[in-house]
């Protein structure tokens, strides 16, 4: 009975991780979008790397780029 429990709880756990890896995504998406300087091509350049590398890029961005950016501009 016990061994039933178990697909369940990895189901939810993988669906869990899903939707917090999807709304971190859409969050440096927008953050980017709204937020990145439009100087150069920083900015689409960004907005391609997250888009085709879905949860890398929006880390790499997260590491990377957003605190470069705050410290330099203040947003």
């Amino acid at each position: 009975m016990a061994f039933i429990g178990i697909p369940f709880l990895m189901v939810f756990l993988f669906f869990g991780v899903g939707i917090i890896g999807t709304l971190f995504w859409i969050w440096m998406l927008l953050d980017t979008a709204m937020k990145e300087p439009s100087e150069g091509n920083d900015k689409l350049i960004w907005i391609i790397i997250i888009v085709f590398t879905h949860l890398i890029g929006a880390l790499l961005y997260f590491l990377f780029r957003r605190p470069k950016r705050i410290q330099e501009y203040g947003r």
